[in-house]
């Protein structure tokens, strides 16, 4: 930002973002500037920004999943699409209480959580590096290394959303092409683009 002070705070983080997707194997994912800097984070949503992980039953998990981006105006496809960057990352104890990686490549991009949610038995997660688990719901595969939210199980007990985690898991192709998309819808919500003019308006 100091070596280039017209880009915002906003606008970096954000292609920070992008950049780590694409380096990680992702898509290319289309980006232009124009967030601006808030002076403080005051006038920012406190609840409902990204689902929670888990609202006590299945049904209400699902509605709840679709009630936060349906707010957002994503549909189905692409609320799938989105829920594919789960590839990357894992959880930790010590920030949301649930543990583990969804997958085997943490730090890759790739459609392996579409095909992990379909090949493998997930159940609930009971015991933890050999002591009864005490954290909130979750699952875990046949290993116990890997996990899935009960946000993550919905996809695919739902219909709905669960023919788009088929379409995926068969298709990286298609789901980087609908993640870049949907992606890219996400981190312009609410930006204020100029129009642009036609080349022939002149005022």
């Amino acid at each position: 930002n100091a070596q280039y002070p017209g880009l915002s705070y906003a606008d970096l983080y954000t292609y920070a973002g992008v950049v780590a997707i694409e380096e990680a194997g992702g898509p290319t994912i289309p980006f232009r500037t124009g967030r601006t800097d808030a002076e403080d984070g005051s006038t920012s949503p406190t609840t409902d920004v990204l689902p929670d992980a888990d609202k006590g039953s299945r049904a209400h998990t699902t509605q709840h999943v679709r009630d936060v981006f349906y707010r957002m105006g994503f549909n189905d496809q692409e609320i799938v699409a989105l829920l594919g960057a789960h590839a990357m990352g894992r959880c930790h104890t010590d920030r949301s209480g649930f543990w583990g990686p969804w997958t085997n490549a943490e730090t890759s991009f790739s459609n392996e959580y579409f095909r992990l949610l379909l090949e493998e038995r997930w159940s609930p997660k009971m015991s933890h590096n050999g002591k009864p688990w005490t954290g909130p719901d979750q699952y875990e595969d046949s290993t116990g290394q890997l996990m899935m939210l009960p946000s993550d199980i919905v996809l695919i007990s739902d219909p709905e959303f669960k023919k788009y985690v088929e379409l995926y898991a068969k298709d990286e192709d298609k789901f980087y092409a609908d993640f870049a998309k949907a992606f890219a819808k996400l981190l312009e919500l609410g930006v204020p683009f100029p129009a642009i003019k036609p080349w022939y308006q002149f005022w």
